[in-house]
């Protein structure tokens, strides 16, 4: 993942109200809810929830998608996996599983041994 991609997805969740829509979100799992529920729960107006959720979508953490008269909107879950996965990919001195981290996909580090 870029840094701009990082700081961007960074910035789209440094945002009370944001936070807690992609936190809910990732609560409702990837069926989603649809936006008048999330309206609902967060008790938002429609034009700020709306506000909110296109900077997410632009972020690339959420995806949305029609469902007869409603929009479902769910966590990207990927976009958020990439974002955790590249900020820890150095940890530990490029050894995350130390830290308690699964090592990147595609970067499987060895094992030191001493010798």
């Amino acid at each position: 993942m870029k840094s701009t991609a990082i700081v961007a997805t960074l910035s789209a969740l440094a945002q009370e109200t944001r936070l807690a829509i992609f936190r809910l979100l990732v609560d409702a799992g990837p069926d989603g809810m649809p936006a008048g529920a999330i309206a609902e729960r967060l008790d938002l107006p429609a034009p700020t929830l709306s506000f909110h959720l296109a900077q997410l979508d632009r972020a690339g953490i959420v995806a949305s998608r029609r469902a007869g008269r409603s929009i479902i909107y769910a966590a990207h879950f990927p976009a958020m996996q990439a974002l955790i996965g590249a900020l820890t990919e150095s940890c530990c001195a490029g050894n995350p599983e130390a830290c308690g981290f699964p090592a990147p996909r595609g970067k499987r580090r060895l094992a030191r041994t001493k010798s």
